[in-house]
């Protein structure tokens, strides 16, 4: 068996299917996560999250699977434990009151990184947060 489903974003559009299906749209420049595992009789067997941003028109992208045309990776992730050890960082995030899909690329692009080399993450704080906003009305 296989799952796949979102644990953040904010689509601009979705579409329901049926019970267990729908399809949701991004804007570009949005943030969004998916989580897929499979499991089998003896329990799961594979776990991945990916973190993405929704590409524009003309912008390169990455294609990844059930996303269409594709998105930027900010952070991709492969086994439970460190899907779960991402799935504490998102939820310490959402504690201080932000919301994922807000957080600054860069930060995903960190925690992927130090996740690959076996380092410490530093926490997103409402200070880093503030000055990403910041710069990012100063760039517009």
């Amino acid at each position: 068996m296989q799952e796949d489903w979102l644990r953040f974003g904010k689509p601009v559009a979705e579409r329901i299917l049926d019970r267990r299906t729908r399809i949701e749209s991004y804007a570009p420049g949005q943030v969004f996560a998916l989580v897929r595992w499979a499991s089998n009789d003896y329990g799961t067997v594979g776990s991945t999250l990916t973190i993405a941003q929704a590409a524009g028109f003309g912008e390169p992208f990455t294609t990844l699977p059930q996303v269409d045309p594709g998105a930027q990776i900010l952070l991709s992730v492969r086994s439970w434990p460190k899907v779960r050890q991402v799935f504490a960082l998102i939820d310490a995030i959402e504690d201080v009151g932000i919301h994922p899909c807000d957080v600054a690329p860069d930060h995903w692009h960190h925690v992927h990184n130090r996740l690959a080399g076996g380092m410490q993450v530093r926490s997103y704080s409402p200070a880093r947060h503030r000055d990403w906003l910041r710069r990012r009305k100063l760039q517009s």
